[in-house]
């Protein structure tokens, strides 16, 4: 399986989302979010500084359960700040 490359607008939307949560963060350490999120140090710092631009769902529903944030104001944070002329997903039925 081959994976198309990134967009522009999806590695600054990772770089946003990064940025998003090392602001959330705030004072805490990266040790002290990383082990209540259960991912490793490496890959909250990678993520925040945008290297993974595009993390799995479950990651980042951790990382925000462990910083107190809505994933829906996470997303309406990133979406609010999305290239202009970009789509807005329509939200998904239940």
């Amino acid at each position: 399986m081959v994976r198309e490359p990134l967009t522009a607008e999806q590695i600054e939307r990772g770089r946003l989302l990064g940025g998003l949560l090392r602001q959330a963060r705030g004072e805490r350490t990266m040790v002290d979010v990383a082990h209540r999120a259960g991912i490793s140090v490496e890959t909250l710092r990678k993520i925040e500084g945008g290297r993974i631009p595009t993390p799995a769902f479950f990651t980042v529903a951790s990382i925000a359960t462990a910083l107190g944030l809505s994933l829906d104001d996470l997303l309406h944070r990133v979406r609010a700040d999305a290239p202009a002329g970009e789509p807005v997903p329509a939200p998904l039925a239940v």
